[in-house]
């Protein structure tokens, strides 16, 4: 099956890593805790926190730009 005729679902999410910053991952997203819970996100794009510096961990709230 050729790329063209792949269904939205079946497509390859592309990942943007950052030096000192977030994953930036296309959307929509679904993401499964370390406790087992799952968040979702319907954005086009979403930013996942590396640092756990986050208030709203996994998403980013750019926390990480504050010095430790």
């Amino acid at each position: 099956m050729g790329s063209a005729a792949r269904a939205p679902a079946d497509r390859a999410r592309r990942i943007t890593v950052r030096r000192r910053g977030p994953l930036l991952v296309e959307g929509p997203v679904e993401i499964e805790l370390e406790d087992g819970t799952t968040v979702s996100s319907d954005r086009f794009r979403v930013a996942l926190c590396t640092c756990r510096r986050s208030r709203r961990y996994p998403w980013c709230d750019t926390s990480h730009r504050r010095k430790a």
